[in-house]
């Protein structure tokens, strides 16, 4: 599954291969800042108490890496 963030990254990789740096340098910042967005808006969630831990998705998660 592509996510934003991963098709804009993807988007930014294949330009900067092509010689489009000006694009690129642009596409880069906008991911930047969608990353920097999705970041705040996660340390809100921390801080006023309203994020939840998936605690059946982390154990799978930590449990497929462990094999």
């Amino acid at each position: 599954m592509i996510t934003q963030a991963n098709s804009s990254a993807v988007r930014t990789t294949y330009l900067s291969n092509t010689g489009d740096a000006k694009v690129s340098k642009a596409t880069a910042s906008s991911l930047q800042e969608t990353s920097t967005s999705k970041t705040d808006k996660l340390k809100e969630s921390i801080n006023s108490g309203e994020y939840k831990v998936n605690v059946q998705s982390l154990s799978e998660k930590i449990a497929d890496s462990l094999l």
